[in-house]
């Protein structure tokens, strides 16, 4: 990392090849020279993208606008589930760029809860027939195809997990299908994307059409790809967040050696070096996070965990740091005439969708205690006739616990109680050797 500006200057040797280092250096070329002008000319006034832009690599696009950035989401890891004869006509034009997609998966009544999900897909002849709701479809309207996460089976609150199936929905761009209509959504940021929610009335898909063959009954295959795709999202995201926090560090940098007060660079003064040297240390520390990460995908190993980490600490570095670099530009940095205020909205989008900071917690001590993030939650059920694994002996530990004590209210307030009388004891006791110690100190 070049030490003056926070640029990315090579590779990481761990990572290093002439080919990435070259691919690098022609994205942030690209990133500069095309990307950033037109979104600090259309971010302003919500000016959607225009589609002349195309990808290359996540972190150098994010750092001049995200939503150029999110391209290689409009295809990344779409694809498995695809007949031999699909993957042949479309997965070239998407490498291409010629073919873009949208991932319909959330609903009003499930974000991250992703076995939530009630939109439905009944086999009716040789046709598939959805009725329900999407929200936050990003391109919807612009796409080439849709991939639909739906219900090939009803809905079993007793098997949640099953029945969860990808469905392949091809449309003309700019238009919805008949049976589709889209109402947009009013966004803080993100403004190169429309983001749609989506409402399925009797909507019809060719039965080839479903992919990965989950919808047998009692099956969670469609929900584990589906959970093992957002992983591979998670590192796009984490890859976006570097780039946001970037451009806040580049932009903070060369603006604290040009603004002056008292007399000298802003940057001279201790405090606004020390703003900048923790800026850049995060940066850094969440871009070794994702390039770790990358590379065990990359490899073909497991890395649901480490996708996770690095979603979580990117998205939050992101955040702290847009906010750092937009204090280091004062009220200038509040204005859109720098392009601060855009990575600020921007980076906070990343703590949001895929999934939060919270849930990505919840899901991290999953994974450290052992358990696949994308396993379903074992029932009390479902655990008979075997032994307890720890998480779900301490579960159930719990559980009998609560049953033993089903008011712990009562309980804390009970404890309260005795503490408060206590104190009172020692403070009545305290009083009267005081009152002791003035009468006898009043005695002749």
């Amino acid at each position: 990392m070049d030490r003056r500006t926070g640029v990315l200057a090579r590779v990481p040797e761990a990572y290093y090849s002439e080919e990435r280092q070259a691919i690098v250096e022609t994205a942030r070329a690209f990133a500069m020279k095309e990307v950033l002008p037109v979104a600090n000319r259309l971010d302003p006034v919500q000016g959607e993208m225009p589609m002349g832009l195309r990808d290359i690599v996540t972190e150098e696009l994010a750092r001049a606008w995200m939503s150029v950035a999110s391209l290689i989401a409009r295809g990344n890891g779409i694809g498995a589930g695809f007949s031999e004869e699909k993957r042949r006509e479309m997965l070239p034009k998407m490498a291409r760029g010629e073919c873009l997609g949208a991932f319909a998966l959330s609903e009003p009544g499930a974000g991250s809860d992703v076995a939530a999900i009630r939109c439905r897909a009944e086999l009716v002849g040789d046709q598939w027939v959805v009725n329900g709701q999407k929200m936050w479809c990003t391109f919807a309207d612009g796409a080439d195809f849709i991939i639909l996460v739906a219900r090939a089976t009803p809905y079993d609150p007793e098997h949640r997990h099953a029945g969860i199936a990808q469905f392949l929905i091809e449309k003309e761009r700019g238009t919805f299908p008949p049976g589709i209509a889209g109402t947009p959504m009013r966004k803080v940021g993100y403004h190169g994307w429309k983001t749609w929610e989506l409402s399925f009335d009797n909507f019809r898909i060719p039965k080839e059409n479903i992919l990965l063959h989950a919808a047998r009954s009692g099956s969670s295959e469609g929900f584990k790809r589906t959970a093992m795709a957002l992983s591979v999202a998670r590192i796009h995201t984490a890859a976006r967040s570097v780039g946001l926090a970037r451009g806040a560090l580049e932009d903070s940098v060369a603006y604290a050696q040009t603004r002056v007060q008292f007399g000298r660079p802003i940057g001279d003064f201790q405090a606004i070096r020390f703003k900048l040297a923790w800026m850049a240390t995060e940066v850094e520390a969440a871009r070794a996070l994702t390039y770790a990460a990358a590379d065990d995908f990359d490899h073909g190993q497991r890395a649901d965990v480490e996708a996770s980490m690095a979603k979580l600490f990117a998205s939050e570095m992101s955040e702290k740091v847009t906010s750092e670099g937009l204090q280091i530009h004062g009220g200038a940095g509040y204005t859109s005439e720098y392009p601060l205020e855009r990575y600020w909205r921007d980076a906070r989008l990343t703590k949001i969708f895929g999934p939060p900071a919270a849930h990505l917690r919840a899901r991290l001590l999953r994974g450290l205690r052992g358990r696949p993030e994308d396993a379903p939650r074992a029932r009390h059920d479902d655990r008979r006739g075997r032994e307890p694994a720890p998480h779900e002996a301490r579960d159930e530990h719990r559980r009998r616990s609560l049953q033993r004590a089903p008011d712990a209210g009562h309980a804390l307030r009970a404890t309260a109680r005795l503490r408060a009388r206590h104190r009172l004891g020692r403070d009545r006791s305290r009083d009267r050797g005081h009152r002791g110690e003035r009468d006898r100190g009043a005695a002749p």
